[in-house]
């Protein structure tokens, strides 16, 4: 069961082979807790959701599968864009610096314990003009995305390099989350 409602976890799930018996959300509060560090913050989020999902589906006895990506510029925890002004101050800020992506990953089978993988990728923009910016954000494909940007659409040509998962920076590292699966006793 996907404790997400997410279009890429689902799409990038399939590219691994797996398709989830249930989708189902966990409609939990992402804001950062005061002085929460990107890591924390993702693997808490994660972890809530499966819990969450968990105890509200105990008539659907499965493992249970949650992610929550974070696009961090050193300490600071990029918001995911509610409109185009959010979208030009992170695309300003990300402009010609390398930032992290951080994938909290946790699954839990019936009756135990939940385990967790973290995933980082590094990723360094270009600089990035001023009508670039406008354009990105006028195009709205930033909106709802960690960060304010996506990766595996037109924000692909900011990027001068990538140390680590794509797949990651997508919204669902593939290795770590099948890894994960398979040691909840899951075939992948």
């Amino acid at each position: 069961m996907l404790a997400s409602e997410s279009v890429r976890r689902k799409a990038l799930l399939a590219q691994a082979g797996i398709v989830p018996d249930a989708i189902r959300s966990a409609s939990i509060d992402e804001s950062p807790l005061k002085g929460e560090l990107p890591r924390l913050h993702a693997l808490r989020l994660a972890c809530e959701k499966v819990r969450v999902v968990a105890a509200k589906y105990t008539d659907e006895p499965a493992i249970v599968l949650g992610a929550d990506t974070v696009v961090a510029c050193g300490r600071r925890i990029l918001p995911k864009a509610d409109g185009a002004e959010t979208v030009r101050a992170c695309l300003k800020l990300l402009s010609g610096r390398r930032h992290q992506v951080v994938t909290a990953v946790a699954a839990a089978a019936p009756g135990e314990a939940i385990r967790t993988r973290i995933a980082v990728t590094s990723v360094v923009f270009r600089r990035l003009s001023a009508a670039e910016i406008e354009a990105y954000a006028e195009c709205r494909e930033g909106e709802g995305k960690a960060g304010s940007y996506a990766i595996q659409g037109r924000a692909e040509v900011f990027v001068r390099r990538i140390n680590g998962s794509y797949s990651n920076i997508v919204g669902l590292p593939l290795a770590e989350t099948v890894a994960l699966l398979r040691g909840c006793g899951y075939g992948c």
